[in-house]
C-alpha cells in the first residue's frame, strides 16, 4: 500500500464570528469545512491535562486527567475525582492515560484504563480493570491485568491507548520508553502493540502465544510511541498512530507478528538532525500507510462511522498536539489514505484525544492546564 505524505500546509483555519449564545459552557463556534459546516461546543472546562474521554450509556462522559484523576462530566458539570485508582507515576509524559468501557459496561459497569506506575527499576506502563460503582464516586474490584516487564527511570514514551476487539480481547500500545533499541527486542514489552484477554490471559491467536523467545503478549514490534489505536468495526482491522522523532509520525495497519521498523527504518530524523537507521525501507520491516513530515505529534486516532457526518464515513480522525489540529484523512474504496483536511489548527490548544460519540458528533480533549472537553457537531444540529 503506498505511503501518503502530508505536508505542512494550512488547509483550513478560517474562523467565523462567535455565535450569539449567552450561556457557557454551551458557547459554540462555527467553522467551515470542505465537507460540512461544523460547530464546536465547549462541554466542560477546568480539566487538568485530560488524556481520554468515553461516553457513558446515559450520555455523560468519563474523562481521565494525566495527574491521576478520573472524573465524570454530566450536564456540563465536572464531578469530584473518582476514588479507588492505583498509585500513578505522574511525571514527565506519565500519569493516568487511556480509559475504555467494556462492551457490556451498561450491565457490568466494567472499564479498563492504562497508567504509568512506579515499581522496581523505575516506572512503566500497566493496564487495569475495575468496576465503576453505581453512585460513580469510586472504582471497585480493581485488578492489574498487565504491567510491562522492564521498568526504567525514563519519563517518556509510555504510550498508551486501548482498543477492544469484537471478541472482547484488549489491544494496547506501549512506547519504547525513550530507549529506542528496546522496540526491536521481542522479549521486551517496550515499543510494542500487545494483546490480552479481559482477564489478563494470553489469547490463543497471539503470534507469540507459545514462543520461548518472545513475550507472549506481544502482537507486533518496532513501534516508537503509539498513542492512538483503533479497530475499524467495518472490517476488524487494527490501526495505530504513533510519534516519529523529527518527522515521521505514522499511521500503521498492524498485523500479527510484524515488525514496524523503529529504529531501523523511519521517515524522520533524530532530533539532532542525524539519520535514523538504514533509511526509509528495508526487507523485513513494514511500511506505514500514511506519515507526516514535519511531525504533527499525534495524540489519538478514531475512524468515523456515524450519521451526523455521512461525508466522513470511514475517514481517519487524528488529534494532534504540535500543530493543535484535528486531521481528517479520507480513504479510498480499498482503505488507502488519499487526502487530508486540517481542522481547527491552533484554535483550541493541544488536542490529546478524539472519539466519535454514539450520536455521530466528534469529541476532543485539550491537553492543557485548563483543559476542556469539546464537541464537534454539524452546524445547526442538536
Amino acid at each position: 500500500m503506498p505511503i501518503r505524505r502530508s505536508f505542512d500546509t494550512r488547509m483550513l483555519a478560517v474562523v467565523a464570528p462567535l455565535l450569539g449564545l449567552a450561556a457557557s459552557p454551551a458557547l459554540a463556534e462555527e467553522y467551515p469545512s470542505q465537507k460540512a459546516a461544523l460547530e464546536v461546543t465547549k462541554v466542560a472546562g477546568g480539566l487538568d491535562h485530560p488524556w481520554a474521554v468515553e461516553v457513558l450509556p446515559d450520555g455523560a462522559y468519563i474523562v481521565t486527567e494525566r495527574p491521576g484523576r478520573l472524573r465524570i462530566i454530566r450536564d456540563g458539570k465536572v464531578g469530584e475525582p473518582v476514588s479507588g485508582l492505583p498509585k500513578v507515576y505522574a511525571e514527565g509524559q506519565g500519569g493516568l492515560l487511556d480509559v475504555a468501557l467494556a462492551p457490556d459496561f451498561a450491565g457490568s459497569r466494567r472499564l479498563y484504563f492504562t497508567a504509568s506506575i512506579p515499581g522496581p527499576g523505575g516506572q512503566g506502563t500497566a493496564l487495569f480493570s475495575a468496576t465503576l460503582a453505581p453512585d460513580e464516586d469510586r472504582l471497585e474490584d480493581l485488578v492489574k491485568l498487565f504491567q510491562m516487564n522492564r521498568f526504567t527511570e525514563t519519563e517518556v514514551h509510555f504510550g498508551s491507548r486501548i482498543a477492544i476487539a469484537a471478541d472482547g480481547s484488549l489491544f494496547f500500545g506501549i512506547g519504547e520508553r525513550g530507549e529506542m533499541d528496546r522496540a526491536q527486542d521481542p522479549r521486551d514489552h517496550a515499543g510494542s502493540i500487545l494483546h490480552i484477554e479481559p482477564d489478563g490471559s494470553i489469547p490463543q491467536d497471539s503470534p507469540f502465544a507459545r514462543s520461548e523467545t518472545a513475550a507472549r503478549e506481544i502482537w507486533s514490534i518496532g513501534h516508537r510511541n503509539p498513542q492512538g489505536i483503533v479497530i475499524d468495526p467495518a472490517d476488524g482491522k487494527l490501526f495505530v498512530v504513533e510519534h516519529g522523532a523529527r518527522g515521521g509520525d505514522e499511521i500503521n495497519a498492524v498485523t500479527a507478528g510484524k515488525n514496524y521498523g523503529w529504529p531501523v527504518i523511519a521517515y524522520g530524523k533524530h532530533y539532532s538532525g542525524a539519520e535514523i537507521g538504514v533509511g526509509q525501507a528495508a526487507e523485513g520491516y513494514e511500511q506505514p500507510i500514511y506519515y507526516w513530515d514535519p511531525s504533527i505529534a499525534p495524540g489519538a486516532i478514531d475512524i468515523y462511522h456515524g450519521k451526523m457526518f455521512p461525508e466522513w464515513e470511514g475517514n481517519f480522525l487524528v488529534a494532534a498536539l504540535k500543530y493543535q489540529l484535528l486531521a481528517r484523512v479520507e480513504r479510498d474504496d480499498n482503505g488507502a489514505p488519499t487526502h487530508e483536511e486540517r481542522l481547527f489548527e491552533g484554535e483550541f490548544g493541544r488536542l490529546r484525544d478524539v472519539k466519535v460519540a454514539p450520536d455521530g458528533a466528534v469529541l476532543l480533549v485539550t491537553d492543557e492546564d485548563d483543559g476542556a472537553l469539546l464537541r464537534v457537531s454539524r452546524a445547526g444540529a442538536p
